[in-house]
């Protein structure tokens, strides 16, 4: 029978905030599974790590990188999310890194890194911006290969140990303390500097800008990955491991990490799906991460109360009626993250009031 996990990235609210926030939020079935639950652990994570938890945990659940979680230098993801994106024979030499195209903002104090979200970034001002920039990068060897209109990779074989971190570990905080580090990290900002300043004068970025769009004036590097360290990924599905990966909302690469049926998934289609070759679903729900990056709560409320009536209230359905077997729950914040197990018997024990004070 399946099991289904539900991640639910920056669900957890900071400290301070969470007696205001429980008190505003409607969520009874989420309360449900966190009251009535058979296991629960929760796991700190280094403040200043270059990767987020549900980004670490991730990546350890669908087998791209060691446990334990470390990831000073960032998750591995590049060559499985080039996979997802049609370039596996690519991916099957060398190091790669992920590529996004960004908007680095300056205010009185320091740069910083804008949410890679509000950028919008089609397809047109992709590929203009990306056959300008491309030649930069081949004529040091770099390769640049386009995979979705935010999500590009580069080659660099010689920038392995390059320590990067993930755009949403960076957001809204001073760029400097997170560039990358390294033996190479000269030639690698040194490159970026001449991007940005080809990007400056281009006329994507003031079209753009006319239509009120920020301009792509810089890209963010993260994700390195070697073919040989991600091997025991599938080339054709993101079935990896032992988990199937599905998605709602997200970032291009994590988009890229699912099979394409899976990119756009909802509670009841998983719970519908019939493969008895699939025991454990994970579905990354993603709705939470730029309010809870902003601190912007009334949104937040609004997107979890909405994540209850979508996904927890048909899982536990589910699951009170056997039709899955259990119902894992995996809810983050950027200092740590909590994970949550129910079953069919575990819902049963009505002395237990249904409650979100584990969420605290």
């Amino acid at each position: 029978m399946t099991d289904i996990t539900l991640a639910l990235p920056f669900a957890l609210p900071p400290a301070d905030m969470a007696p205001h926030l429980l008190r505003a939020l409607q969520a009874p079935a989420l309360a449900a599974l966190l009251g009535r639950h058979s296991r629960q652990q929760r796991h700190s994570f280094a403040q200043h790590s270059r990767v987020l938890p549900h980004e670490a945990w991730l990546a350890r659940t669908l087998d791209l990188a060691p446990s334990p979680i470390t990831f000073q230098t960032g998750a591995p993801l590049a060559t499985a999310c080039m996979r997802g994106c049609g370039l596996q024979t690519q991916a099957a030499e060398g190091h790669w890194l992920i590529l996004q195209p960004a908007h680095i903002q300056v205010s009185s104090t320091h740069p910083s890194l804008a949410d890679p979200r509000a950028l919008q970034l089609d397809e047109a001002d992709a590929r203009a911006l990306y056959d300008a920039a491309r030649p930069y990068f081949e004529e040091l060897g770099k390769p640049l290969l386009f995979g979705a209109p935010g999500l590009w990779f580069v080659r660099a074989d010689d920038w392995a140990q390059l320590s990067t971190a993930s755009p949403d570990s960076v957001v809204n905080q001073n760029l400097g303390d997170w560039l990358p580090e390294g033996e190479r990290a000269r030639d690698f900002r040194r490159l970026q500097n001449e991007i940005q300043m080809l990007w400056h004068q281009h006329p994507v970025n003031a079209a753009r800008e006319a239509r009120g769009l920020p301009a792509v004036n810089s890209y963010w590097c993260w994700g390195g990955a070697s073919a040989s360290a991600s091997a025991c990924a599938s080339a054709d599905t993101a079935a990896v491991g032992a988990a199937t990966l599905a998605v709602s909302g997200g970032p291009s690469w994590l988009q890229a990490l699912a099979a394409p049926e899976l990119r756009q998934a909802t509670a009841n289609g998983l719970i519908g799906r019939q493969d008895n070759t699939v025991t454990n679903t994970v579905a990354v729900v993603a709705d939470l991460i730029a309010p809870g990056q902003a601190s912007e709560w009334a949104e937040w409320i609004a997107a979890l109360q909405h994540i209850d009536q979508h996904w927890c209230a048909p899982l536990l359905a589910a699951l009170q009626d056997g039709r899955v077997g259990r119902v894992n729950l995996m809810l983050s914040h950027r200092e740590s993250w909590l994970e949550v197990s129910s079953t069919k018997m575990a819902q049963r024990k009505f002395w237990r009031q249904p409650n979100l004070n584990l969420l605290k």
